[in-house]
């Protein structure tokens, strides 16, 4: 195969004189499905010879923007564990503290400790967070299917523990090192409910351990002592509420040896067994399991199944109920098993849910779409294995050694004589297996690409196939689809588009409702790989604002009458202004019931700036209108949008009724008559605009009419200029030419030289300039003294605290004070940002 595997880029830390981050032992980190990573370090300082135990979590994006947290915890961090929806992150110590972190003010760059548990002075050695009952399953069979529920299909699973109404209940599960489990349960309230038990009445010394879940419910926990003489313990978890407080009912599960310690040849090569994994979470009954000496090690995967018991014919005549229905038991059978192999440092396992029937393996290899098949073996000389879950065997191969010497002749020198390889100490494959980030040694981050298709060359339309059914899969589930744009070329991203959004038609109108604004920042994101369709990020990110103001301001309008019909104001102006297509903004006006429209004038005045940007916005495209051949300015897309021209026509429908109100709330325009009605002017070339493109089947051209009075727009009012978002300063962009690009934490890498941005600049405002914030749309000045936040994702910038108290303003806020508008995670930005 061709390239399986490359590094995109490597991020490291800067030396210090004083104080050092070295790489803790065990070194621990955790991937989150909105493409955070969390990992530990320990930081050294020279004088007071102690040491600190970080927390250190970074957005793949942007790598060197890390946040570093003393974690508080006194002795080695030694799990940390992200919850389903990415937003929370426990990590546990070898003291039996366990702290549960969360996002303060919803920043990904500031995390707060707020709960946690603990049993004192035993070390935890497996952590997990309780299962919400939430379990998908991806068909590669039905990647061709046109329902999003054929391809990705719920699988009936039972949540670790239900509150009231089957509501899932939050909280986790450890196991410390002297065979206790311990659950926490998180209650709405914030209170937490810890209870502990042994895991078996002969309490013994446990190594290694892993958590995962039934489908009805139960947890189950594998056990070892370390040594591959003894047997691999299992054991099945049972949680309960009784009395307003937390119960453990623990029962013993079949136990397996190794197959290795059985083996004549091997039976004392291996004498531990230093890795211990379900091979996912809500997988209990397929285990891997890795022993090692010195310089080797072997790979083993067991699977749980049900096996007849057969019973001697003595037995059979005595009772006749035992001869018809043969006993059923349980057994450990070993699957697969590797040769011997170079020592493994770490191990990393897939997140995807693929689903394993026969029929579904076979067509992922007929089409070779692996993502989700393969786990990964980091080895001791420095070098990354990928091989398939169940056969074991090779799939791809990475050598880190010969990339990783470093430059200087000097350090080659001594680590011929010291010996031991940088190597990976700890590793996580993204949530779609098409990256893994591995964590050196020396502490340095790398993050590999891995081709979907193992290296496989294939035609176009298979890999866009295979990148088109992951993104499909994040749609969704609403995890973050960064590591799917890694392998995103240039000449796909028109392709994907295109497909995506048929796809997407294809769905039931109640999806497309939920999927509408996340399709939208999938197509920006996809956009911004390629500079033939840079502009329409532009265009995609405004589409957001609009959909997102025009759903803020009809939500403010109120029923006249309490008992009025289902249809709510916001409804009824929809629908009125689809039927009047009238050209005369007060013919469509006299239609609406005007006393629905009714606000307190502070709320009208406070809503001044986002009503300004319609206006200015309405006019900026119609005034584009005639300069419509050139594709490469921002705004071209929305000239041939029905749904989106049919949004602006009625909000400046609602805004002209509010204009009667209050008039200081109407936009302003700068005009060259006194006398003009700029709005009316707008809202009937806005008219006629929609009514060429308001039906998708029927698209008619602008006729010349419409084209010459949109000319004359320049000599009437003065055309605003729009505040397009920045061209985001990620490194996604720069990773496409395959070229390793090399980071360093802490310190933001000059990212110049980007062909696709330069051309850009016209639109975007140069340093110096007046800032803006994008979704209040005030302007903050040219050095801004407020703190600011920005979106990892699109770049948007806003305004950490409102400046406006009034409640139309918080309802607007409401929409982006978790996520920004495109689902982005926001950043605290410093204040020099400009």
């Amino acid at each position: 195969p061709g390239c399986a595997m490359d590094l995109a880029y490597v991020c490291e830390w800067e030396k210090r004189p004083k104080s050092n981050h070295c790489p803790s032992i065990p070194l621990v980190c955790a991937w989150s499905c909105r493409n955070l990573i969390a990992f530990t370090t320990d930081l050294k300082n020279e004088e007071e010879k102690d040491l600190t135990h970080m927390v250190h979590i970074i957005d793949t994006e942007h790598p060197w923007d890390v946040y570093s947290v003393n974690s508080g915890h006194a002795e080695i961090i030694t799990c940390l564990e992200w919850d389903q929806s990415g937003s929370r992150l426990l990590s546990a110590d070898a003291d039996g503290h366990i702290k549960c972190w969360s996002m303060a003010d919803h920043l990904a760059n500031n995390w707060e400790n707020t709960v946690g548990s603990m049993v004192e002075g035993d070390p935890v050695v497996a952590l997990s967070w309780l299962h919400n009952g939430v379990k998908l399953a991806l068909h590669v069979e039905k990647s061709g299917a046109s329902n999003f529920g054929e391809k990705f299909s719920r699988v009936k699973f039972s949540p670790s523990l239900t509150l009231f109404g089957g509501k899932p209940m939050e909280g986790w599960i450890a196991v410390t090192i002297s065979g206790l489990v311990t659950v926490s349960l998180l209650k709405p309230n914030g209170q937490v409910l810890t209870s502990t038990e042994s895991l078996c009445r002969l309490r013994c010394r446990v190594a290694l351990a892993d958590v995962a879940f039934t489908g009805g419910g139960n947890i189950v926990v594998a056990t070892s002592d370390g040594s591959s003489s003894s047997p691999v313990q299992f054991y099945k978890v049972c949680v309960s509420v009784v009395n307003e407080k937390c119960k453990i009912d623990t029962e013993i599960l079949p136990s397996l040896f190794m197959r290795c310690t059985t083996d004549p040849a091997r039976k004392d090569k291996y004498p531990a067994i230093t890795h211990l994994k379900f091979l996912a979470r809500d997988m209990s009954e397929q285990v891997l399991l890795c022993a090692s000496n010195q310089n080797n090690s072997i790979v083993e995967c067991w699977s749980l199944r049900k096996e007849g018991l057969p019973v001697n014919n003595i037995f059979q005549q005595i009772s006749p109920v035992v001869g018809d229905k043969q006993p059923m038991i349980l057994k450990w059978r070993i699957l697969s098993a590797t040769n011997d192999l170079d020592r493994v440092s770490a191990v990393a396992l897939p997140k995807l849910p693929i689903s394993l029937t026969n029929t579904d393996l076979k067509v992922a290899n007929d089409t070779k779409f692996f993502p989700g098949l393969g786990l990964a073996l980091a080895f001791h000389d420095g070098s990354v294995h990928i091989v398939h879950r169940l056969s074991l065997q090779m799939m791809a191969v990475f050598y880190g050694s010969s990339s990783q010497r470093s430059v200087d002749e000097q350090t080659i020198k001594r680590q011929r004589t010291a010996g031991p390889l940088v190597h990976f100490k700890a590793m996580q494959l993204s949530w779609t297996s098409l990256a893994l980030a591995g964590i050196d040694s020396h502490g340095k981050l790398s993050m590999l690409r891995i081709s979907p298709s193992m290296g496989h060359v294939l035609d176009m339309n298979m890999s866009l196939r295979h990148l088109l059914f992951l993104l499909e899969y994040c749609m969704v589930t609403g995890y973050d689809w960064w590591d799917i744009l890694l392998h995103v070329q240039p000449n796909m991203v028109q392709n994907l588009v295109e497909k995506l959004h048929e796809e997407y038609m294809r769905q039931n109108a109640a999806l497309q409702q939920v999927l509408s604004t996340r399709i939208v920042a999938m197509k920006a994101s996809l956009c911004k790989l390629s500079s033939s369709t840079i502009a329409r990020v532009c265009d995609y990110h405004a589409k957001l604002f609009l959909i997102a103001i025009s759903c803020t301001l009809k939500s403010l309008l109120r029923p006249h009458f309490l008992n009025t019909p289902d249809k709510s104001p916001g409804d009824r102006l929809t629908e009125i202004c689809s039927k009047i297509t009238d050209v005369d903004i007060d013919k469509v006006m006299i239609n609406l019931k005007t006393e629905e429209f009714v606000l307190e004038m502070t709320t009208l005045q406070s809503l001044q700036q986002l009503i300004q940007w319609v206006g200015d916005f309405v006019l900026y495209l119609l005034a584009s209108l005639p300069n419509q051949g050139s594709p490469v300015r921002p705004g071209h897309s929305f000239l041939r949008d029905g749904a989106s021209l049919g949004m602006f026509r009625e909000l400046m429908v609602v805004i002209r009724i509010w204009g009667l109100l209050k008039p200081s709330c109407l936009p302003v325009y700068t005009a060259t008559s006194d006398t003009q009605d700029s709005m009316s002017l707008l809202f009937r070339l806005l008219t006629k605009l929609w009514l060429c493109c308001r039906e998708e089947n029927h698209m008619t051209e602008p006729d010349d009419a419409l084209i010459d009075e949109c000319c004359l727009l320049p000599s009437q009012l003065l055309i605003p200029n729009i505040d397009w978002l920045p061209i985001n300063d990620g490194i996604i962009t720069k990773l496409q030419s395959k070229q390793l690009v090399r980071l360093q934490f802490g310190k933001a890498p000059g990212l110049v030289g980007h062909t696709v941005s330069s051309q850009f600049d016209a639109f975007v405002r140069a340093p110096g300039q007046p800032k803006i914030d994008h979704l209040r749309r005030l302007h903050l000045g040219a050095y801004p003294t407020e703190e600011c936040k920005s979106c990892t994702r699109c770049g948007c910038v806003t305004m950490l605290k409102s400046p406006n108290k009034v409640t139309a303003v918080k309802q607007w806020e409401q929409r982006w004070i978790k996520n920004c508008l495109c689902g982005g995670l926001w950043r605290r930005m410093p204040l020099s940002y400009s």
